[in-house]
Protein backbone atom coordinates (compact mmCIF):
# COMPACT_ATOMS: atom_id res chain seq x y z
CA UNK A 1 0.00 0.00 0.00
CA UNK A 2 3.02 2.21 0.39
CA UNK A 3 4.49 1.52 -2.44
CA UNK A 4 1.49 2.24 -4.32
CA UNK A 5 0.80 5.70 -1.89
CA UNK A 6 4.77 6.73 -3.48
CA UNK A 7 2.77 7.06 -6.85
CA UNK A 8 -0.10 9.00 -5.44
CA UNK A 9 -2.80 5.81 -6.13
CA UNK A 10 -4.57 4.34 -3.03
CA UNK A 11 -5.34 0.98 -2.73
CA UNK A 12 -7.03 -0.75 -0.40
CA UNK A 13 -5.85 -3.88 1.32
CA UNK A 14 -8.13 -6.28 0.01
CA UNK A 15 -7.81 -5.43 -3.48
CA UNK A 16 -3.65 -6.28 -3.10
CA UNK A 17 -4.77 -9.44 -1.43
CA UNK A 18 -7.34 -10.66 -4.20
CA UNK A 19 -4.36 -9.90 -6.35
CA UNK A 20 -1.90 -12.05 -4.19
CA UNK A 21 -4.50 -14.82 -4.21
CA UNK A 22 -3.92 -18.35 -6.40
CA UNK A 23 -5.14 -18.25 -9.51
CA UNK A 24 -7.59 -21.26 -9.06
CA UNK A 25 -8.31 -18.97 -5.85
CA UNK A 26 -12.34 -17.71 -6.25
CA UNK A 27 -11.68 -14.03 -5.26
CA UNK A 28 -8.14 -13.98 -7.42
CA UNK A 29 -8.72 -11.01 -9.26
CA UNK A 30 -5.62 -10.69 -11.97
CA UNK A 31 -3.64 -7.03 -11.71
CA UNK A 32 -3.79 -4.79 -15.17
CA UNK A 33 -1.09 -3.06 -16.56
CA UNK A 34 -1.90 0.08 -15.36
CA UNK A 35 -1.74 -1.18 -11.79
CA UNK A 36 1.50 -2.94 -12.35
CA UNK A 37 2.95 0.21 -13.83
CA UNK A 38 1.58 2.57 -10.87
CA UNK A 39 3.57 -0.51 -8.40
CA UNK A 40 6.44 0.13 -10.68
CA UNK A 41 6.13 4.02 -10.54
CA UNK A 42 6.11 3.51 -6.88
CA UNK A 43 8.81 1.70 -6.64
CA UNK A 44 11.38 3.89 -8.40
CA UNK A 45 10.12 7.13 -5.95
CA UNK A 46 10.66 4.85 -3.15
CA UNK A 47 14.11 3.54 -4.01
CA UNK A 48 15.23 6.39 -6.19
CA UNK A 49 13.22 9.54 -5.07
CA UNK A 50 10.22 11.22 -6.69
CA UNK A 51 11.14 13.63 -9.74
CA UNK A 52 10.94 16.55 -9.93
CA UNK A 53 7.81 18.06 -11.03
CA UNK A 54 4.98 16.45 -12.83
CA UNK A 55 4.77 12.62 -11.87
CA UNK A 56 4.95 9.90 -15.09
CA UNK A 57 1.17 8.69 -15.87
CA UNK A 58 1.31 5.25 -15.23
CA UNK A 59 1.41 2.67 -18.94
CA UNK A 60 -1.90 1.48 -19.88
CA UNK A 61 -0.10 -1.42 -21.86
CA UNK A 62 3.01 -2.65 -20.29
CA UNK A 63 5.48 -5.21 -22.09
CA UNK A 64 8.62 -7.28 -20.42
CA UNK A 65 10.66 -4.40 -21.75
CA UNK A 66 9.18 -1.70 -19.73
CA UNK A 67 9.07 -4.18 -17.19
CA UNK A 68 12.80 -5.16 -17.13
CA UNK A 69 13.41 -0.93 -17.67
CA UNK A 70 11.50 -0.20 -14.41
CA UNK A 71 13.04 -3.09 -12.24
CA UNK A 72 16.96 -1.56 -13.30
CA UNK A 73 15.84 2.10 -12.83
CA UNK A 74 14.20 1.18 -9.44
CA UNK A 75 17.16 -0.90 -8.01
CA UNK A 76 20.24 1.02 -9.98
CA UNK A 77 21.11 -1.69 -11.81
CA UNK A 78 24.15 -1.68 -14.40
CA UNK A 79 24.73 -4.45 -17.00
CA UNK A 80 27.03 -6.31 -14.71
CA UNK A 81 24.40 -6.78 -11.86
CA UNK A 82 21.84 -7.56 -14.26
CA UNK A 83 23.95 -10.56 -15.62
CA UNK A 84 25.40 -11.14 -12.15
CA UNK A 85 21.78 -11.93 -10.83
CA UNK A 86 21.19 -13.89 -13.90
CA UNK A 87 24.11 -16.01 -13.74
CA UNK A 88 22.85 -16.91 -9.94
CA UNK A 89 19.94 -19.32 -12.28
CA UNK A 90 22.44 -20.04 -14.53
CA UNK A 91 21.22 -17.89 -17.36
CA UNK A 92 23.81 -16.46 -19.79
CA UNK A 93 23.04 -13.56 -21.39
CA UNK A 94 25.80 -11.39 -23.58
CA UNK A 95 26.31 -7.87 -22.29
CA UNK A 96 25.04 -7.29 -26.09
CA UNK A 97 21.69 -8.86 -26.17
CA UNK A 98 20.98 -7.03 -22.09
CA UNK A 99 21.90 -3.31 -23.86
CA UNK A 100 19.27 -4.35 -27.16
CA UNK A 101 16.41 -4.85 -24.24
CA UNK A 102 16.36 -1.06 -22.83
CA UNK A 103 16.96 0.50 -26.32
CA UNK A 104 14.30 2.80 -27.66
CA UNK A 105 11.65 0.16 -29.54
CA UNK A 106 12.18 2.49 -32.76
CA UNK A 107 15.69 0.90 -32.89
CA UNK A 108 16.97 -1.39 -35.18
CA UNK A 109 18.94 -2.82 -32.84
CA UNK A 110 16.26 -3.08 -30.15
CA UNK A 111 14.80 -6.68 -29.20
CA UNK A 112 11.98 -7.89 -27.83
CA UNK A 113 12.37 -9.10 -23.96
CA UNK A 114 10.93 -12.81 -23.88
CA UNK A 115 8.96 -13.81 -20.74
CA UNK A 116 11.88 -16.20 -20.14
CA UNK A 117 14.38 -13.21 -19.87
CA UNK A 118 12.00 -11.66 -17.54
CA UNK A 119 11.25 -14.67 -15.85
CA UNK A 120 14.60 -15.85 -14.96
CA UNK A 121 15.59 -12.45 -13.85
CA UNK A 122 12.64 -12.25 -11.19
CA UNK A 123 14.01 -16.07 -10.05
CA UNK A 124 17.77 -14.34 -9.73
CA UNK A 125 15.87 -11.20 -7.76
CA UNK A 126 14.44 -13.83 -5.66
CA UNK A 127 17.75 -15.81 -4.75
CA UNK A 128 19.86 -12.06 -4.70
CA UNK A 129 17.24 -10.70 -2.23
CA UNK A 130 15.52 -12.54 -0.74
CA UNK A 131 17.87 -16.29 -0.01
CA UNK A 132 16.20 -19.96 1.09
CA UNK A 133 18.07 -19.70 4.49
CA UNK A 134 16.17 -16.03 4.71
CA UNK A 135 14.64 -15.76 8.67
CA UNK A 136 10.74 -15.91 8.45
CA UNK A 137 8.39 -12.87 8.07
CA UNK A 138 8.09 -12.04 11.48
CA UNK A 139 11.91 -11.95 12.07
CA UNK A 140 13.79 -8.45 11.69
CA UNK A 141 14.93 -8.71 7.88
CA UNK A 142 18.35 -9.21 7.19
CA UNK A 143 20.47 -6.39 5.57
CA UNK A 144 21.57 -7.78 1.91
CA UNK A 145 25.29 -7.31 0.71
CA UNK A 146 25.28 -5.01 -2.25
CA UNK A 147 26.35 -7.16 -5.49
CA UNK A 148 30.41 -7.14 -5.77
CA UNK A 149 31.72 -5.33 -8.58
CA UNK A 150 34.44 -6.31 -10.58
CA UNK A 151 37.47 -4.31 -9.70
CA UNK A 152 39.53 -2.61 -11.72
CA UNK A 153 42.94 -4.08 -11.95
CA UNK A 154 46.17 -1.82 -12.67
CA UNK A 155 49.60 -2.88 -14.17
CA UNK A 156 52.43 -2.66 -12.62
CA UNK A 157 54.88 -1.21 -14.65
CA UNK A 158 58.47 -1.84 -12.38
CA UNK A 159 62.12 -3.17 -13.24
CA UNK A 160 62.19 -5.40 -16.05
CA UNK A 161 63.64 -8.69 -15.23
CA UNK A 162 66.41 -9.83 -17.29
CA UNK A 163 67.00 -13.06 -18.31
CA UNK A 164 70.03 -13.09 -18.34
CA UNK A 165 71.86 -13.20 -13.66
CA UNK A 166 74.22 -10.66 -13.73
CA UNK A 167 77.35 -12.55 -13.95
CA UNK A 168 75.86 -14.45 -16.87
CA UNK A 169 75.49 -11.71 -19.12
CA UNK A 170 77.33 -11.20 -22.34
CA UNK A 171 79.84 -9.47 -23.20
CA UNK A 172 79.52 -6.13 -24.87
CA UNK A 173 82.46 -4.85 -27.41
CA UNK A 174 82.82 -0.79 -27.46
CA UNK A 175 84.14 0.34 -30.34
CA UNK A 176 86.12 3.63 -30.13
CA UNK A 177 86.81 5.88 -33.65
CA UNK A 178 89.80 6.48 -34.39
CA UNK A 179 90.73 9.86 -36.29
CA UNK A 180 93.23 9.72 -39.30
Amino acid sequence: MAIFKAADKNISRAQISDWLKKEDDAAFVECDDEALATFLNGFINIKRGKREGKQPKPETHLTNNLIFKKLRIALALKDEDILHILSLVDFKLSKHELSAFFRAPEHRQSRQCKDQVLRNFLNGMQKRYRPKDAAPQSAKPKKVAPIAKPQRQTLSLGKPKSKFNDNDKPSVKTFQWKEK
